[in-house]
């Protein structure tokens, strides 16, 4: 029943806080939000609606991250964010919370995670009357004199209650004997404690025992009530006590004060003598907290030290010393403590809230922690503030209730600094100042602010040419001084043609590593150069690009043999033939063999010299120029026919060559040239045996037309001469084979020089003689010249003869150095 009683009181609790949390919670005050409950309440109880407090709805206490933060103690209330309530973390004991406090409240915040926003809460706990007055000691003695007189009391043991109000300790009841009555003695805000009174006079010798039963009672509904056995032994006369010097003896000590240290002396005296007047002392009314605490000499009265004393766990002490003599008379005192506070707690600071990674783009002013610092001291020695680097992009901003925001004063760069170390610096205004420091990392976090970036503006790359297809050339890299994907760069290049083919074509790139690789086997001839554009790009969102140009050079090599542009070799596997006159002189021009090679440089470099001769030591070559020169005189034992093989020699590495074979025809005139083609042996061949007998008739047929042309262009410069009355000797001169001119590769152009062999047609006896002037050695042999030297009259009247037949005679004579090639 008395427990139905009790719920029924703490339900009339519950439902009476709640209302009053209700009408205080009705808009978000200016002040903190307060509520009350009782204590003792089941964990999960409710304390308010918070959320409505707040003016939020239940569901965003979840979604803006709010919490409880609280300082130094356990947590005693928790957030039920599904209703939106603050509710008890577990029960609650008032006496343990708040000791004897008229009023106890308990402080904490509620932080909103999102904004990082503050609201202070004040809970009040209500004491319950749950706890029931209890005697230090349940068995008392007391002795008594047997002639003191009525109305004197005899302090008892102190009693305890642990509940305030009407809950606490409110009256006693005696019971056992009409000698005695009970008092209540009770200081100014002071515990109350039993004073047993005598109210008849005792004879010891009638009664000298006296059994008594002291009850003590609160003021609860229900009452709680203990109860303590006193023994009272009536004791002979002793008519002195001992008294103290002092009633009350006051001290202050620092709170660093070494154990064992003296901290005063009581002191009582006994008027009577013997062994009435010896006096022990000892402590009454003392908890076991403090017994540990200090230290009475029992004999002396002096007080010391036995523990170490805090000033931020007690500032006050409150001592009473009795002494008492042999017979049992006593008198007290009372020894005040006051432990003065010593700087010696360093302040601490306690990150409350803040993230470890910040984006580097985050504008000035973003809030990154929230910490709390406090100090256990007092005074200015509890005093703490705040500091960090002023070479650090951070600045601290002070809040309610010593807190701190830790916030940035500019914009962040990754790329300088990724990590900070913040060290904060709590200082308190003690003396000597303690200080502490606490570390708080700080993670940049990338954006993409940074376009990768070439080392080089521009690069060039020598490839050989003749290269394998697929082989690596190059390898370009750009550096992100981003992290992560928005430092992963790829490689691209841009699209172009070379030639009407595309770029991509010739040359890749892999868009991971950067190498670029050749595709086709490049050719230093078909083309010496590429212009490349290769492009960065990173993985960031949006992605950053630059990029760089790149010359790709083709190097030559000696891949191109010296190509023979003079004398042509005929297609149909015949060779050209040379004239020299049997009266050439030693130096004597004979022909010039031109040759170019489409390699550059040193590949392309060529020199001349004399394979094979068939007269050997009658021809020289020269080697930078290849004219072919006669090197003696000719003799009239040298054969008509010389055939000479060049070679033509690059100086590449390796060197490369070419070879050209030439027919030199040795002679002074047409008939001794004709005369000496048909005395020359043919060699036997037995595979072209047949063709020899076709071509030495075909020799035979256009030597029998060419001496009737020769005839009848004779028979018409006759005809002329008459007419004109001015008959002279006619001539024919022979010219030489037009230039050519060659272009190549580097588009220089080579001209290659004629060389012409000076003749002329005269009338003597008849006939018809092919005249070879003296030697020219001079690179080129005007004809036209030729023929004004040789006979005058053609130059007044028939000078044209040259100029408008010499042609015919030219091709027609070329045909027969053709065929006479044929057939040698």
């Amino acid at each position: 029943m008395a427990a139905l009683q009790r719920r029924w009181h703490h339900s009339r609790f519950v439902l009476l806080y709640m209302l009053l949390g209700t009408l205080w919670g009705a808009g978000v005050p200016a002040g903190p939000i307060r509520y009350s409950i009782p204590e003792e309440l089941d964990k999960g109880s409710l304390v308010g609606n918070i959320a409505e407090d707040l003016q939020l709805e239940p569901q965003e206490l979840a979604e803006r991250g709010a919490r409880i933060v609280s300082r130094g103690r356990t947590q005693l209330f928790a957030l039920n964010t599904q209703r939106g309530s603050l509710v008890t973390a577990g029960r609650i004991d008032r006496e343990e919370l708040c000791a004897q406090s008229p009023r106890c409240l308990v402080s904490f915040n509620i932080l909103i995670e999102d904004k990082l926003k503050l609201y202070p809460i004040e809970v009040e706990i209500v004491d319950i009357n749950d706890n029931t007055p209890q005697f230090l000691r349940e068995e008392l003695e007391v002795k008594i004199l047997e002639n003191a007189v009525p109305s004197s009391r005899f302090p008892l043991v102190e009693v305890s209650d642990p509940d305030v109000g009407v809950n606490s300790l409110q009256g006693f009841k005696l019971s056992g004997s009409s000698h005695f009555s009970v008092d209540v003695s009770s200081e100014t805000d002071g515990p109350k404690y039993p004073e047993l009174v005598l109210e008849h006079a005792l004879d010891r010798e009638g009664e000298s025992i006296h059994h008594l039963v002291l009850t003590a009672m609160d003021g609860g509904n229900p009452v709680r009530s203990g109860i303590a056995r006193i023994l009272v032994t009536v004791l002979d006369a002793n008519d002195n006590p001992p008294v103290f010097t002092r009633p009350v003896y006051l001290v202050s000590v620092p709170e660093n004060l070494p154990i064992g240290t003296p901290l005063l002396s009581v002191n009582a005296t006994d008027q009577d003598e013997g062994v009435h007047a010896e006096v022990t002392y000892s402590f009454v009314r003392i908890t076991e907290k403090i017994s540990k605490i200090f230290c009475l000499n029992v004999f002396t009265g002096e007080i010391t030290i036995s523990a170490n004393l805090d000033y931020e766990d007690s500032s006050f002490y409150e001592l009473e010393v009795e002494a008492r003599d042999q017979p049992g008379l006593q008198g007290r005192a009372k020894v005040l403590i006051t432990v003065l506070d010593v700087n010696d707690n360093v302040p601490e600071v306690v990150v409350t809230s803040g993230g470890k990674s910040i984006v580097e783009s985050t504008p000035p002013g973003t809030v990154i922690a929230l910490f709390q610092v406090y100090d256990r001291d007092s005074g200015l020695n509890g005093l703490v503030t705040c500091s960090i680097s002023k070479s650090l992009p951070f600045e601290l901003e002070k809040s309610v209730d010593n807190y701190y925001r830790l916030v940035t004063n500019t914009v962040l760069d990754r790329e300088q600094v990724s990590l900070y170390n913040i060290t904060v610096t709590a200082t308190d205004k003690g003396v000597p100042p303690l200080s502490t420091e606490t570390l708080i990392s700080l993670h940049v976090a990338d954006t993409n602010d940074n376009p990768p970036s070439f080392p080089h503006s521009a690069y060039s790359v020598y490839v050989p040419e003749n290269n394998p297809r697929g082989a690596s050339i190059f390898t370009v890299t750009a550096h992100d001084p981003d992290s992560d994907e928005n430092a992963r760069v790829t490689y691209s290049l841009d699209e172009d043609t070379i030639q009407g083919v595309p770029l991509s074509s010739y040359v890749s790139i892999n868009s991971d590593t950067g190498v670029l690789y050749a595709l086709h086997s490049f050719d230093y001839e078909q083309f010496r150069d590429l212009q490349l554009r290769v492009t960065a790009h990173d993985s960031g969102d949006p992605p950053l690009s630059s990029n760089v140009s790149l010359s790709l050079f083709v190097l030559d090599q000696n891949d191109n043999a010296p190509e023979i542009l003079y004398p042509a070799i005929p297609t149909d596997g015949s060779t050209g033939v040379e004239l020299a006159p049997r009266s050439a002189e030693p130096g004597y021009l004979v022909t010039k063999v031109v040759a170019v090679d489409r390699d550059s440089g040193q590949n392309a470099w060529l020199s001349y010299r004399l394979l094979k001769a068939s007269e050997p030591g009658l021809f020289v070559v020269g080697l930078h120029t290849g004219e072919v020169r006669t090197a003696r005189a000719l003799l009239d034992r040298d054969a008509l026919k010389q055939s000479l093989v060049v070679a033509v020699q690059d100086h590449g590495q390796l060197p490369l060559s070419a070879t050209v074979t030439l027919t030199v025809a040795v002679a002074d005139s047409i008939p001794d040239v004709l005369a000496d083609l048909g005395s020359l042996e043919v060699p036997h061949d037995s595979e072209a045996s047949g063709l020899t007998l076709y071509l030495v008739v075909a020799v035979a047929v256009v030597s029998c037309v060419f001496l009737a042309f020769v005839i009848i262009l004779l028979a018409l410069r006759l005809r002329r001469w008459h007419t004109s009355r001015h008959l002279q000797s006619s001539g024919g001169g022979l010219v030489g084979v037009p230039a050519s001119h060659f272009m190549d590769v580097d588009g220089v152009r080579a001209f290659l020089q004629t060389y012409s062999h000076e003749v002329c047609l005269t009338a003597d006896s008849g006939k018809s003689h092919l005249i070879f002037p003296q030697p020219n050695y001079a690179d080129t042999l005007i004809s036209q010249e030729s023929c004004e030297k040789s006979d005058p009259l053609l130059l007044q009247e028939d000078s044209g003869f040259c100029k408008e037949e010499g042609s015919l005679v030219q091709v027609r004579l070329l045909l027969l150095l053709v065929l006479f090639e044929q057939k040698i």
